[in-house]
C-alpha cells in the first residue's frame, strides 16, 4: 500500500476503523481487494489508504472529492454486501468518521 495521491484541498476522507472478531474471518481479504477494486471505479473516488497489525486492529480511510460520493459508496449494492458480512462476521468493533480536509501537505510524493 502506498500513500494516497490527492488533489489539493477540500476533499473528503473517509476513516473507517475497525477490530477483528476471533476466528478465521474467511474471505475477508478477498472482499477488501473487491471493494478497492470496486471503490475505485466510482466517480468521486481519490484514493485509499489501509493498515491493520497484527492485533486485529486496522485503519482504512478513503478519498472523495464530494458528501454525495460518499453517499453513492455507501449505498451501492456490493458494499452493502460486504458491510452486512463485516457486520455479522469479520468486526468485533467498528467506527466510521467523515471529516472535510482542508490542508494538507507531503513529503517525498
Amino acid at each position: 500500500m502506498t500513500i494516497a495521491r490527492t488533489p489539493e484541498p477540500p476533499y473528503y476522507a473517509v476513516i473507517f476503523t475497525s477490530r477483528m472478531s476471533d476466528g478465521d474471518n474467511m474471505g475477508y481479504g478477498a472482499m477488501g481487494n473487491k471493494m478497492v477494486e470496486l471503490a475505485s471505479q466510482q466517480t468521486g473516488f481519490l484514493g485509499v489508504e489501509s493498515v491493520r497489525g497484527g492485533d486485529g486492529f486496522g485503519i482504512t480511510v478513503s478519498y472523495w472529492t464530494t458528501l454525495e460520493a460518499i453517499e453513492a459508496w455507501k449505498n451501492h449494492s456490493l458494499h452493502q454486501v460486504a458491510q452486512d458480512k463485516g457486520k455479522a462476521e469479520w468486526y468485533q468493533q467498528f467506527g466510521l468518521r467523515v471529516a472535510k480536509v482542508e490542508r494538507d501537505n507531503f513529503m517525498g510524493m
